[in-house]
């Protein structure tokens, strides 16, 4: 308890407080404009973090991380584009009661579920995060091994398009974790001669070129994209009551489990917990014909589970040192920038730190619910905001924020290197996911195997006769042998 009284003490200070705030804030803002969103945020925000304190700077990623996945909802609402894949299926609903003239019932029930599922999976985050510490203290490194092996299948398993593509994003990302310096023999290893790879790729380099350098030129690429207009004089008034959520209380709760499982499970996140949810709210309902008709349970079965995802995310995360989703392997980098290390001791050696990044998670949630309820007549202008100003501020911040993290050119290069690998995979369907978790992970999976091996003598078989690590490892090969093996008998039975 004392560690959350000092950690509320810190986030309450009035550059922290104002800082988190004005970060959910333009997360909030960058979730709403489709094509942007809160993880791009994050990506620009954390070369600044190097000359920030810890505790500062995840105050600012978190607000960035809650406003961005709380705002995403308001373009599906309002003009029926998900502001993310998070909000995919709010459109569904959302946008045919806004035509229906009930976009403020449409917005307070996107706004409310919102906070519901983070608030709510942050909190089970909280008293959950410490037991499954507790219980991975037990493992060993042949057991963190086969989990980062598993976590990386996983995602590369829920890739969009073919498997193979995504084993090869991840096969790159394992490849240039590789590159620099070894830990343990300081050999080099694929730097080329050329002595600014001596020490590896940066993270923020990477991030900031296969991530928002990437974005940025696809997005503008496409062209910018025209909204309809709003009509204003529908978003007067609250529109939900007590009521509302004491009918809808099945739904809210059943969603809110959904999106703590899925984002508990590496790689899933939101953008299929939302889909998984709506599903299940038109199976248990009682009308399943009004989905898709304006339909109140399908935005609240959409928003709740999308957000409680949040929470899902940082409990492997905090616990094993897994990122659960792409926005929370930004947030293990930012730990690694800060010379932290996210697993099974960091709740022990770390308490004030990760009591703050929970409670930073709550107060963003508190301060966004009633911003937004307070300003949603505003929200249409946000989808106003002209393209191409926000694409050269973004690119401005990508080169000035690689410069600045190691004062060389040569990050600035890596950039633009990094930007066009991002674009070729784009152009090949490939997915930045897998190849941006497998780099995180990289450094641990060489450690990892070589304790293993040298506990072991050796010995390379403890992998698979230890059972814990056994059964990591078979669901790592049935998570990329599975879709392959469905794929075919699928075609086998098309062909009969």
């Amino acid at each position: 308890m004392s560690a959350y009284l000092s950690a509320l003490m810190t986030l309450l200070q009035p550059v922290n407080f104002i800082m988190m705030y004005l970060c959910a804030l333009v997360g909030c803002i960058l979730g709403a404009i489709p094509g942007l969103s809160g993880g791009l945020g994050i990506t620009l925000i954390l070369p600044l973090t190097f000359a920030l304190t810890k505790e500062l700077s995840f105050a600012m990623l978190l607000g960035m991380y809650v406003g961005g996945v709380s705002g995403s909802f308001i373009a599906a609402v309002l003009v029926g584009i998900p502001g993310s894949a998070a909000s995919i299926a709010t459109c569904y609903d959302g946008y045919p009661m806004t035509k229906k003239g009930k976009a403020a019932k449409a917005l307070s029930i996107g706004i409310v579920g919102s906070f519901i599922g983070t608030f709510c999976s942050i909190i089970v985050a909280m008293l959950c995060s410490g037991l499954i510490a507790d219980i991975a203290l037990a493992l060993g490194p042949w057991e963190y091994f086969s989990l980062c092996i598993m976590a990386i299948t996983m995602v590369i398993g829920l890739s969009n398009g073919s498997i193979y593509k995504g084993l090869l994003a991840a096969f790159i990302g394992l490849w240039m974790s590789f590159i620099g310096a070894d830990s343990v023999t300081n050999q080099l290893r694929f730097t080329f001669g050329n002595t600014n790879l001596y020490g590896g790729i940066n993270v923020i380099c990477l991030l900031m070129g296969v991530f928002a350098l990437q974005q940025v030129a696809t997005s503008y690429a496409k062209g910018q994209q025209e909204m309809p207009e709003v009509d204003t004089k529908s978003l007067g008034g609250i529109g939900l009551g007590i009521k509302d959520l004491v009918e809808n209380a099945r739904c809210i709760i059943v969603s809110l489990l959904i999106g703590l499982g899925i984002g508990f499970l590496p790689g899933m996140g939101s953008g299929i917990s939302n889909l998984i949810a709506y599903g299940q709210a038109k199976n248990m309902d009682k009308h399943p014909e009004k989905f898709g008709t304006g339909y109140d349970p399908g935005i609240w079965a959409t928003e709740v589970s999308n957000n409680a995802g949040v929470g899902g995310a940082l409990i492997p995360m905090i616990s094993l040192g897994i990122p659960g989703d792409a926005t929370t392997v930004l947030l293990l980098s930012a730990m690694t920038i800060h010379g932290l290390t996210a697993g099974p001791m960091f709740i022990q050696t770390n308490p004030d730190l990760a009591a703050l990044i929970f409670l930073a998670v709550l107060i963003s949630s508190v301060t966004i619910v009633i911003t937004e309820l307070a300003t949603k007549r505003w929200f249409p202008y946000l989808l106003k905001a002209p393209y191409h100003y926000l694409f050269g501020a973004i690119l401005m911040i990508c080169f000035m924020g690689a410069f600045s993290s190691t004062t060389s050119m040569f990050s600035v290069y890596l950039v633009l290197g990094f930007g066009l690998l991002g674009i070729v995979m784009d152009m090949f369907g490939m997915p930045s996911t897998p190849l941006m978790l497998a780099f995180i992970l990289g450094g641990k999976i060489e450690s990892y195997f070589r304790m293993g091996c040298s506990y072991a003598k050796g010995d390379m078989t403890t992998f698979v006769t230890r059972p814990i690590s056994l059964i990591f490892i078979l669901i790592a090969v049935f998570s990329v042998v599975g879709p392959i093996i469905s794929k075919s008998l699928k075609k086998r039975k098309a062909a009969k």
